[in-house]
Parts: structure tokens; sequence; C-alpha cells
């Protein structure tokens, strides 16, 4: 149980920031103390303005079978057998994965008000719509009725009126469109090589209702490239033959479009075993085949696979009890690394994407949408801006245990709340916030959003039973998420529950107030403080 009484922030041991420790009874500061001084820190890097990102998945837009809920999969999970698994390319869930874990869906209606006004709030953003059905989806350019059963070599239908809703909800949300493009059986000549005929539909269609696709990736996740939908065989040079048509494609019809690349995953920690629905390729060999040709660097993260994938093995499988421990959050700070060596290696220079995340891959894990995922929802984000991340998209805005929002009431979770208030006060500018005293208190410090000179740190306590505390050289705003119970759907700012009020409202964020000198976090508690007066020259 994690009390959300103040008085409890004052129980425990407490520590001062880079020096010492001392008794909670004891409030004065120890001789040699360092305050943290606003004022001092110094720049590290930069993100994009839309750095806090999300993704609708492809499936969401067209209606299909996405992840079943929990509760209707609990025998299943029982099971101690490996559950049978579909392989046919054209099947509408992924090939080698079971389809007892998933239920059909109907498309996501993105003309709802309260979607839309709880994703502007987040913006500007980029939307990512793609995902693994993305690489087996057809586009039906016409305005008659979508037809009941796919092409050959398709999976599913995305009409015109879907698309276009996807197009008018970016619009409304202050958000730019991000995607990839069909690659399965159906978009390839006699040969096996792709064409563009889809694509090219897709890209014109877009831009006649006035879209526009900021950036691309050709495929979802070539790594897995064969339980995307590929053709038995599919490799690297099949790959790199593939990007050499693609590129100059989307050079001479899209030039505006960024080109992400190669968007691989499963790579940096054990998250699944080689031999899984085919052979695991690889990034390194994906850039070897293709060369120099990306704008961008993109990638995928997930720090493990949810209990939907526990057939893949023990080596990706995480508890709940481990959540906030450095090895499960320090995960993130792996792959990033894994994939930034890459790109210093096949791409210098070049900006790195992060398209597809959450805590766990397989539609998260069951407290995925609880307060205890939030822990990592935040430190991943200051981990990877710190690390030199440009755009970090989560998965996904509005479905499965891992979504923002609750899929079937559009509620917000523990995480966008979260979300809200990075969008809030976290601005581009990175700085380095220094080394705290102690592993489980995690400090990330950017220049405030929208007020010069103004500085906002992210405290994060990942203790579960000790209060920490450090001494603040200038009064700050203090705003303090805290839950009753860890595995709790519903959160508080500074005691008070966030919810939705009358018509959909966001309710405001107030802060407490904290005078300079010792501050005290509380166990397992987060706390944005937010210092407008710091004037920070780095941050004007």
């Amino acid at each position: 149980m994690v009390m959300n009484s103040f008085e409890t922030y004052m129980s425990c041991a407490c520590l001062v920031l880079s020096v010492a420790s001392t008794s909670c009874s004891d409030h004065s500061k120890p001789a040699g103390s360092k305050s943290f001084v606003p004022a001092d820190l110094r720049p590290i890097t930069k993100t994009d303005e839309r750095f806090q990102s999300y993704n609708v998945e492809m499936v969401e837009v067209t209606g299909g079978r996405f992840w079943k809920p929990y509760k209707d999969i609990a025998e299943l999970l029982k099971a101690q057998d490996a559950p049978k698994r579909s392989s046919q390319n054209g099947s509408d869930v992924p090939a080698g994965m079971d389809p007892g874990l998933y239920q059909q869906r109907p498309p996501i209606d993105l003309s709802n008000a309260r979607i839309r006004k709880l994703a502007a709030a987040l913006g500007p953003a980029y939307l990512r719509v793609s995902g693994t059905w993305a690489n087996t989806t057809y586009f039906d350019d016409s305005d008659r009725p979508a037809p009941k059963i796919a092409r050959r070599g398709f999976s599913e239908v995305l009409t015109r009126q879907e698309w276009k809703s996807v197009i008018d909800f970016a619009q409304a949300v202050n958000a730019k469109l991000v995607t990839s493009f069909a690659t399965s059986l159906g978009t390839r000549d006699a040969a096996g090589v792709w064409t563009p005929a889809q694509a090219t539909r897709l890209l014109a269609y877009t831009k006649s209702v006035g879209g526009s696709i900021a950036a691309a990736e050709y495929m979802n996740e070539p790594t897995y490239a064969a339980m995307g939908g590929a053709p038995a065989g599919y490799d690297a040079a099949a790959y790199g033959r593939d990007i050499r048509v693609f590129v100059p494609f989307m050079k001479k019809n899209s030039p505006e479009t960024i080109i992400l690349g190669p968007g691989g995953v499963g790579e940096g920690i054990a998250l699944a075993p080689i031999g899984l629905a085919g052979t695991q390729l690889k990034s390194e060999d994906l850039l070897k085949a293709t060369g120099p040709v990306f704008d961008a660097f993109s990638h995928h993260s997930y720090n493990a696979t949810s209990q939907r994938c526990a057939s893949m093995g023990p080596a990706s499988q995480t508890t709940a009890q481990a959540a906030l421990s450095d090895e499960v959050l320090s995960r993130a700070d792996k792959i990033e690394e894994f994939y930034a060596g890459l790109r210093d290696k096949y791409e210098p220079g070049k900006a790195l994407w992060l398209t597809e995340t959450a805590d766990a891959a397989c539609g998260g894990n069951p407290w995925a949408s609880t307060f205890l995922d939030t822990f990592r929802y935040l430190d991943q984000l200051g981990r990877l801006a710190k690390s030199g991340l440009r755009v970090h998209m989560h998965n996904t805005l509005a479905s499965s245990d891992y979504g923002l929002l609750d899929d079937a009431t559009l509620t917000p979770r523990p995480n966008y709340w979260a979300a809200l208030m990075w969008r809030k006060f976290m601005g581009t500018t990175v700085l380095d916030a220094g080394a705290p005293p102690v592993p489980t208190l995690h400090l990330y410090a950017h220049c405030m959003r929208d007020q010069p000179g103004g500085v906002a740190l992210l405290a994060i306590n990942t203790d579960r039973g000790v209060a920490q505390t450090f001494e603040l050289a200038i009064p700050a705003d203090r705003y303090t998420l805290t839950s009753t119970k860890l595995e709790d759907g519903v959160i508080q700012l500074n005691g008070s529950t966030l919810e939705l009020g009358a018509g959909d409202t966001l309710p405001e964020l107030n802060a407490a107030q904290s005078s300079s000198g010792q501050l005290t976090l509380g166990a397992a508690s987060i706390t944005f403080l937010i210092f407008s007066n710091a004037n920070n020259s780095s941050c004007r």
C-alpha cells in the first residue's frame, strides 16, 4: 500500500541531493550539503517540439482483430502447452501468433469529441498510424462500399473515409501524420519486388483531401518481416532491394516527407527468441543492405513482452514487483544505446526517432493502465530525452492496456495525466540535472515550455518505502503525483484526484508551494518542480 497523505512524506529515511543523508527529525541543512540551483544547470541536447507523441494502430482505423483484454484470456494464459499459432500470410492476425489472443474491434471513432479534446491537449505531437497490420492493409481507393474480404495478398481494408478520418483528426489535434506502407504479397510483382501502386494511391488521396505525411517508414518492424506479412524467405538483401524502389519513389512523389528507417525492434535486450515466426533479421544487416539512405534513424523499444506473449520465453517477461527496479527501467537505455550505435556507424549525424514504445509488446502488461507504469513512462521520457532522442511515440493513444486512454470509455489513465504534465512543463532544451544521491531517485531537467529563463525538474522516487529529500536554492511550484495503490487507475495531484469535469473539461493543474530549503519526496511518488523565475541563461 502506498500512502497518499502528505504527512507520510516525512516518514522513513531522508536523503540530501548529491551530498549526505539525515534523519527526518533533523531539518537543518547538513554541513557541506549542496542546494539544487536551477540557474546553474547547463544544456546538453534538444528534442523535437513534438517529442512526446503517440500511435493509433492501423488496425484501430480499419477495425480488426487486436489484443484481447486479460480477463478474456485468463484460461489461455494458464495453459502449459505452447498455443496454436497462425502462420499463414493474409491471416487477420500476425503470422506466428495465437489467434486466441485477439478479438474483433470496430473502427475507432476519431470524430469523437472526447478523444479529440484529450489528444489536442497533448499537441503539438506526431500521430503515427502504422503497426504490424499496416504491412498487410489494402487501401481501397474508391467511394464504393468497402469489400468484405481483402484482396489476395492482404488481410485488412482501409477505406477512403477511414483514412480521411485520420487526416481530419490529425489536423484537429495539432498532430503531424506519420505512417508506413503495405508491403505484403499483394504489393509485389512476379519477381517478388515491392511495387508502389498502393503507396501511390494513398499519397495521392492524402493530398487530394488536404493532408500530408510528415514522416514515413517503408515497413513496420522489418526485423520481424515474416511476422509482418513479408514473403517467405524475405531477408536483408530483399529489404535493400525494396528500399531502392521505395526511397526514389518517395523523393519524387512526396519530397516533404521525412524517410525513417529501418524501424527495427527486438534488439539491445533479450526481447524474444530468434526463430519466432521465422528468422529474426538484424538491423545491422538491413542497414548494410540499404546504405545511408534514411533522413532519420527510427527504431522501436519495448522493455519486455507482455503476459499475452509468455510463450516467447521467460527472458522476455517482467513482473509488477520488478517494475520500479533499475534493472527494468534501465532497459530503455540499453535499447537506445544499441540503436544509437548503429546510427553512428551507418547513418552518422541523423536524428534518432523512437516510433513505437510502451511498457511491453503484445498490448502491454496488466499494470500498464495503472499508476505503476507511470514511473516507467516518465522515466523513459526523461532518460531518452537526455540521451539525445529527438522523437518518442507511445503505443497507443487509446487501445489495449498500454493506451493513454481507456479504449472503451476514453477515460484518461494515469499515463495520460503524466503526458499532460510533461507537455505543460518540459520544453525542448534538455539540461544536466546532475547525479542523484541514490539509484532510486531519478532527476531530469528541461528548460520550461513557454517560459523564458524557467526550469522544470522531474523528480521520480521509485523507492516503495523510503522518502527522500534535497535542498532547493529557490522556491518552486510543486506538482506531486501519487496513488493510494500503485496498481490503481486513479491518481492524485497534490492530494486531489485527477478526473475530467463536466463536458470533459480538463481539471486545473494546481501547484503546491515549496519554499527554499529542504524538500521531501514521498515514497513511490513523482514530482514536477517548476522554477519559473530560475533566470537560467540557457533557457532564454
